[in-house]
């Protein structure tokens, strides 16, 4: 694993973690120092907690966020597929206290109670703003600074009100599930259909569309597209290129539906987005 520091203030860092480790490769424990949440920003992997060997873990994917507290045990594993990048903020817990307490938490809600977050409509403008000011490579203090209140404040908040309680799958379907989240992220704007890809997965429909909801919080159709609006919100952000041709790249057919599309997920337009990144 390579860590490489994108930015820094007072009580926070940003960094870039870049994870080679694959099947062949043992999981091993490891300790957050610092309160941490990561943005998942390509590969997959599991995540699991100081009792995580009971279980196959949280399956992270890009756009979802891994929470940890200060001081808690953790593995990541790789079993079904070979790395990731995260971009990971890391708070003191002198800051992150005193964020928490400044958005209204409740002393029992300034710890995280899941561990983590799926790509859910609600962090993903921040998720693309994060990914966006990286592929950028902004380094300024601003704009980080501001974000990172605003990815803990979130964290936070959704961490705290989502409900429902962690998968266990066999590991061989979670592997058949994560192959199956490497494909669209390999290439959102494919043609993939819920019987291409539930064939490629060697499950029936059925249990593919079951299952894949249960690892990632929400439906193939909705993964794929949640996926072609996050790799347009970056481009947005970091390209000069014209609306329509990201639009078009990404895979939407038409101008006027990736821009409905867009505005649902971000909650602006797509020019309204690349002038406020």
């Amino acid at each position: 694993t390579h860590a490489c520091t994108v930015a820094q203030g007072n009580g926070w860092t940003v960094q870039d973690v870049l994870c080679t480790c694959g099947p062949h490769d043992r999981p091993f424990e490891e300790r957050h120092d610092r309160v941490s949440i990561a943005i998942v920003l390509a590969g997959s992997f599991q995540y699991r907690g100081a009792d995580g060997r009971r279980g196959a873990g949280e399956l992270m994917t890009p756009g979802s966020m891994l929470l940890g507290n200060a001081g808690r045990s953790f593995e990541c594993g790789h079993e079904h597929g070979q790395g990731d990048r995260c971009l990971s903020f890391h708070y003191d817990a002198d800051l992150f206290e005193r964020i928490a307490a400044e958005s209204g938490a409740s002393r029992s809600e300034r710890v995280f109670s899941r561990l983590r977050l799926p790509a859910v409509r609600e962090t993903a403008p921040l998720v693309a703003r994060a990914a966006g000011l990286h592929q950028a490579g902004s380094n300024g203090f601003s704009p980080w600074d501001e974000l990172s209140v605003e990815i803990a404040t979130s964290a936070l908040r959704w961490a705290n009100g989502l409900r429902g309680d962690v998968v266990f799958a066999p590991p061989s379907t979670v592997a058949r599930i994560t192959r199956a989240v490497r494909a669209i992220d390999d290439n959102p704007a494919a043609e993939l259909t819920l019987d291409t890809l539930a064939q490629q997965a060697g499950l029936s429909r059925y249990h593919f569309l079951r299952t894949f909801e249960q690892l990632t919080a929400m439906t193939p159709h909705q993964y794929v597209r949640r996926a072609r609006l996050r790799l347009a919100a970056v481009r947005l952000a970091a390209d000069p290129e014209r609306v329509l041709d990201i639009a078009l790249d990404c895979g939407f057919g038409d101008v006027s539906n990736f821009n409905r599309a867009f505005r649902s997920e971000f909650g602006v337009s797509p020019q309204a987005f690349r002038r406020a990144s």
